[in-house]
């Protein structure tokens, strides 16, 4: 039963995905405006989650939707599954994430994403990554987008923890937004490149914000990952009964005002 409800969801949400960023494309080439091409492509969110709940029995909780800020912030979350590209945006205000730049390049999903406002880096440019982030970041927040940012740079299981990056911090800093840290279970049910998925809760813990103001990067990067390892460990004990399992030491140094790591 599984495998034939990963077949239909497959097909189902290739469908989905087809439809909402053709939107997008078509948009873009009648020169239609960014915001309106971002509003089109994302309602594949809602629609993703419904699929995934309909056809998976994946559903969703969410805790702490009172700590939503009235205006744009900077969301740092966990990423352990495709789950979170359309589960944040069916959650929080409109939102753009920052992704790497080849992900424009994958047929159809990707493609919509470049029709619409995003925050594309270059992995290879190290650390002038960051000045991408802030430079691009600032100015979605301006036109009212939230940023959404896994700090740990790329998926990672449940009970694992990456390297936490400074980018989120920094961005936040810079634009004077609060940061609004993000909890969640979605890899206990879609792991990472897995095509089987498995019905349960997805419970997302959405932490108080963060405040940037009059507060150094340093702090602000400490108390977002504090919020999220504790978080983490309170909601699903199960995966840190052994000891958590760090895959490498945040990163070390202070930001300078362009936005690299100074040792």
């Amino acid at each position: 039963m599984i495998f034939v409800r990963a077949i239909v969801f497959l097909i189902v949400s290739s469908l989905i995905t087809i439809w909402y960023t053709s939107q997008g494309m078509v948009g873009a080439v009648f020169g239609v405006k960014p915001m309106t091409r971002h509003r089109w492509v994302t309602r594949w969110a809602p629609a993703m989650m419904w699929a995934s709940r309909a056809l998976l029995g994946i559903r969703c909780r969410v805790e702490g939707r009172e700590n939503i800020p009235a205006g744009p912030a900077v969301i740092v979350s966990k990423h352990q599954s495709a789950w979170e590209t359309f589960g944040l945006q069916a959650i929080f205000p409109p939102l753009c994430f920052v992704l790497k730049r080849e992900l424009l390049w994958v047929p159809f999903l990707g493609w919509g994403l470049a029709s619409i406002p995003k925050i594309a880096i270059d992995r290879a440019a190290g650390k002038n990554a960051l000045a991408q982030v802030v430079e691009q970041g600032r100015e979605r927040l301006e036109k009212g987008l939230w940023v959404a940012i896994f700090p740990e740079g790329t998926r990672v299981a449940p009970g694992v923890r990456g390297r936490y990056r400074p980018g989120a911090a920094f961005l936040a800093k810079r634009a004077g937004v609060s940061v609004v840290p993000v909890a969640h279970n979605a890899g206990d049910f879609w792991r990472r490149n897995a095509f089987l998925k498995y019905p349960g809760e997805v419970v997302v813990s959405i932490g108080p914000p963060i405040e940037t103001k009059g507060v150094r990067v340093e702090e602000i990067h400490r108390r977002t990952r504090d919020w999220i390892e504790n978080e983490m460990t309170r909601l699903f004990p199960h995966h840190f009964q052994g000891g958590n399992v760090e895959q490498g030491e945040d990163e070390k140094g202070s930001v300078s005002e362009n936005g690299k790591i100074v040792r």
